[in-house]
């Protein structure tokens, strides 16, 4: 992947659909002395509401960055806008959350090192201290937080405090076999992302491919979604699947769904490194 222009920005707006959107849009941005690099939009006609991702190349701005949040931030008063801007410049950091599984983890710091991902990794917290082989690898720093049923909360209000100390933008749950507690999911809204080894809603919480061997099942899946208070149930990301049949054992459902929990997360991971995502009424809208 080529590296991001520094000189750029997204721009992700969601508002309901009234006429004069796009316009209003280009016009605030052109103002300021903003180059619309490509623009894609969304109408959800049974909601109401409008959606687009614009890339805007800041080189000649003639303003500073405040002042063009400043016009934005007018358009969106007349228009009854949510929105948001990303810079290029900055670069967003991530903390992962694994337990002993270690295949989601290898691939995303592999594909980050490569620079498929533009992104810092500034932590890996665990319940477990198996995979800190891996960190060192790596060179991340790695955070142990023993968790039972009795320590969670406290234990959670540590990773909360590190979390905030390390400014973490995005928080991956690369197979961590732990369940958040709403508080601490409330805390980032669509900011922490769960792969779950199973073709949502079909298969929720544990052992889903031993649900799918049980029931005979002739594809199995992996989902990305966006974590909420309710357990596997947040706005969807990506997913994907593959054929089994009546020869496939548990194993061969575990091996054959670990490929796909891997390609699964790093694409709704990279999207969201990319300001390609925004989310609503439990859905998502995800630009190419």
């Amino acid at each position: 992947m080529a590296p991001a222009d520094p000189q750029c920005a997204t721009l992700l707006v969601t508002c309901p659909d009234r006429r004069g959107l796009v316009a209003a849009l280009a016009q605030g941005l052109h103002g300021h002395g903003g180059n619309i690099l490509d623009a894609d939009q969304h109408t959800d006609t049974g909601a109401g509401q409008f959606f687009q991702r614009i890339r805007v190349d800041l080189g000649e701005l003639h303003s500073d960055r405040r002042s063009l949040e400043g016009a934005i931030g007018e358009v969106a008063e007349r228009f009854d806008m949510r929105w948001r801007v990303a810079y290029a410049d900055e670069v967003k950091r991530v903390a992962l959350f694994v337990s002993k599984v270690d295949h989601c983890l290898w691939d995303l710091l592999l594909r980050i090192r490569s620079g498929e991902m533009s992104c810092t990794p500034v932590a890996i917290l665990s319940n477990h201290p198996d995979l800190e082989p891996v960190a060192e690898f790596f060179d991340v720093p790695f955070h142990v937080f023993p968790i039972t049923k009795e320590t969670k909360a406290a234990q959670e209000t540590r990773e909360r405090e590190l979390l905030e100390a390390l400014d973490v933008d995005l928080i991956v749950l690369a197979r961590y076999m732990q369940v958040l507690s709403g508080d601490f999911v409330a805390a980032y809204p669509n900011r922490i992302i769960n792969i779950h080894h199973s073709f949502l809603p079909a298969f929720m919480g544990g052992r889903p491919y031993h649900q799918a061997f049980e029931r005979g099942v002739k594809l199995v899946g992996a989902t990305a979604h966006y974590a909420t208070t309710d357990l596997d149930e947040g706005p969807i990301i990506e997913q994907d699947v593959v054929r089994c049949s009546h020869r496939d054992s548990v194993p061969d459902l575990l091996r054959k769904g670990r490929d796909l929990e891997r390609t699964v997360l790093a694409r709704a991971v990279r999207w969201h490194l990319e300001d390609r995502i925004l989310a609503y009424a439990n859905k998502t809208v995800v630009f190419s």
